[in-house]
């Protein structure tokens, strides 16, 4: 069996993560290389759009990539419930920030990583399958598989799996179905975007409109049936019944592109193991309400990078990622329980519960110190990471 010389770093996926994880190492000194059982051109067609906070925004900018991705800001960031009194509004401006986000397509910030990573000589395996890792005292020994590898196993330090599902069978995963579907779709209105994008809370679960382009990515979530009913609509009357939910604030003229995805909660107690980091989908799935799942996934990338640069020496040792893991907990936990808290709370219809959430955002919309602190959390994370 031939093997390839040792590599620190090992990198299970060429996504967005894992690019970025590379990226944030490059200037350590360590030998990295990524693997991805994808063609090179797949991941740059992913058609997925992502919410990127503030934050985001400032690691990419380090990462030397922001300059010239084709994202759309969010100025201002409209919350409201259906069928119920009270409304919040977070503008940029009151944080002297140009923007509390941006919206761009997963398939665009690929490829600017992509070219970044070429840029700095940093190897890729393209159609290559890490299909086992079997972590040592000393490194980790990856199973390698594709068309035609150039060996089919690779010796690593430190292996970091940035893509890849999580067994629900694992007893080191948690898991809760919420039992509803979201539909994605790009959408027009009337008068344009105007840099604003709005989280609707209602009843079947939360509709939220992103800026994107010169139109809208939507993100609709329904039960699974109500999804299937509302795939088998026409445009036409699909868009009738997202007006619905709506209301009056802005009026939608066409969709296009309609596709959908199941929501679970699932995540890793413990995003490390012996010689093995978890990042992105890997360590953690949440909902999209709030769009926390890829900002909190390149909070975990810069601080491993951090880590692993501060601490020096074997990139795999076991106090090094235990310093890690210990340094992500409070934001990784704060994350994860603030998304689940906003899906139980308003995906609920009952009438105490609507009075108390309008109460709730008019206190937010009233209260500076507490829509502060919201805001922060929503670009920063629970740690307010700048």
């Amino acid at each position: 069996m031939r093997a390839v010389p040792q590599a620190d770093v090992l990198i299970v996926g060429a996504g967005p993560v894992g690019m970025a994880l590379a990226l944030a190492l490059k200037e350590a000194g360590l030998d990295i290389v990524l693997a991805d059982a994808r063609p090179r051109d797949a991941v740059v067609q992913d058609p997925r759009v992502l919410a990127l906070a503030h934050g985001s925004q400032l690691t990419l900018q380090r990462l030397g990539v922001w300059q010239d991705l084709p994202a759309t800001p969010i100025e201002t960031i409209h919350i409201s419930q259906q069928g119920g009194l009270g409304r919040s509004l977070l503008h940029a401006a009151d944080y002297d920030i140009p923007a509390l986000g941006y919206v761009l397509s997963a398939g665009a910030l690929a490829a600017a990583l992509r070219q970044a990573i070429d840029a700095a000589g940093i190897r890729v395996m393209d159609e290559t399958e890490v299909s086992h890792l079997a972590p040592g005292a000393e490194d980790v020994i990856a199973s390698l598989s594709g068309p035609a590898p150039a060996a089919t196993t690779l010796s690593a330090r430190l292996a970091a799996c940035a893509e890849g599902s999580m067994r629900a069978d694992d007893p080191g995963v948690v898991e809760h179905d919420y039992r509803q579907h979201a539909l994605i779709a790009q959408v027009d209105a009337t008068g344009g975007h105007r840099r604003t994008a709005f989280e609707r809370f209602t009843a079947d679960g939360p509709v939220a409109l992103l800026p994107h382009g010169e139109g809208y990515a939507l993100v609709h979530v329904v039960p699974p049936d109500r999804a299937d009913a509302l795939l088998a609509l026409d445009d036409a009357h699909y868009l009738a019944e997202v007006q619905g939910r709506l209301g009056g604030r802005l009026r939608l003229t066409a969709v296009r592109d309609r596709l959908r995805y199941p929501l679970l909660l699932r995540y890793r107690r413990n995003p490390v193991g012996r010689r093995t980091v978890w990042l992105g989908n890997a360590a953690q799935t949440l909902h999209p309400v709030a769009g926390q799942g890829f900002n909190l996934a390149l909070r975990d990338v810069w601080a491993l990078a951090t880590t692993l640069i501060e601490c020096g020496g074997d990139p795999g040792a076991t106090a090094t990622l235990a310093a890690y893991a210990d340094s992500r907990s409070l934001d990784r936990f704060g994350a994860i329980r603030f998304t689940d808290t906003l899906v139980r709370l308003f995906s609920n219809d009952s009438a105490p519960l609507r009075h108390a959430r309008g109460a709730g955002l008019l206190t937010l919309d009233l209260c500076p110190p507490l829509r502060h602190f919201v805001a922060r959390r929503m670009m920063f994370g629970a740690r307010a990471w700048p």
